[in-house]
């Protein structure tokens, strides 16, 4: 997530999601709801369990009563269908985020990409930091950046197309990656490393 001036986003060129963008987005959110089918049945599965062991009694003859056996098993499944509940959310909560970002703008700025290496206050997984300054050299926003090599201080003139949850779509109409071109179908393959 980006840190950025909002005095300055109020002045900036903006724009909207294409459709093939917003594409791309939802496959991948979809490839995750592939993913999250299993701890969503696995929930509902566990809630019925414990609805059934709560609301319905067993049938007679059952060596526990209804009250023993509700008492014993359907904490155990409630916590089961708490966990798989917890799960699916976690694994849909970032592409549904990303989702909604894609109906904010994507911001047009004509200035100057900065990059700034690594201080003290850099996380440890980050490289340095990338940031949009416009024509006045003021940052628009700043992101850690992530990678395998130390990013060394420099400054270059650049059309930037950017969105602050998502960083830099664009710089001078090359794409960075952070919204890929296209996705397959459902995310599946898209994780496959390019030789």
């Amino acid at each position: 997530m980006a840190t950025h001036l909002p005095e300055i986003e109020k002045n900036l060129v903006r724009r909207s999601w294409t459709k093939a963008e917003r594409r791309v987005v939802l496959h991948g959110l979809f490839g995750r709801l592939l993913i999250a089918i299993e701890p969503i049945i696995c929930f509902v599965v566990f809630g019925a369990l414990t609805a059934g062991l709560i609301f319905f009694p067993l049938p007679p003859g059952a060596r526990l009563t209804h009250n023993e056996s509700a008492l014993v098993l359907s904490p155990i499944f409630g916590l089961a269908a708490s966990a798989f509940f917890v799960y699916a959310v976690v694994v849909l909560i970032s592409p549904v985020r990303a989702l909604v970002h894609t109906f904010s703008p994507i911001y047009i700025v004509d200035g100057y990409i900065r990059y700034r290496a690594a201080d003290r206050y850099t996380e440890a997984d980050s490289n340095g930091y990338i940031a949009v300054l416009n024509e006045d050299r003021r940052t628009v926003a700043e992101w850690p950046s992530m990678g395998d090599f130390e990013m060394t201080d420099s400054l270059r003139p650049a059309l930037i197309e950017f969105s602050f949850y998502g960083g830099i779509h664009r710089i001078d109409g090359r794409s960075t990656g952070i919204v890929p071109e296209s996705m397959p179908t459902l995310g599946v393959g898209s994780n496959v490393p390019r030789l």
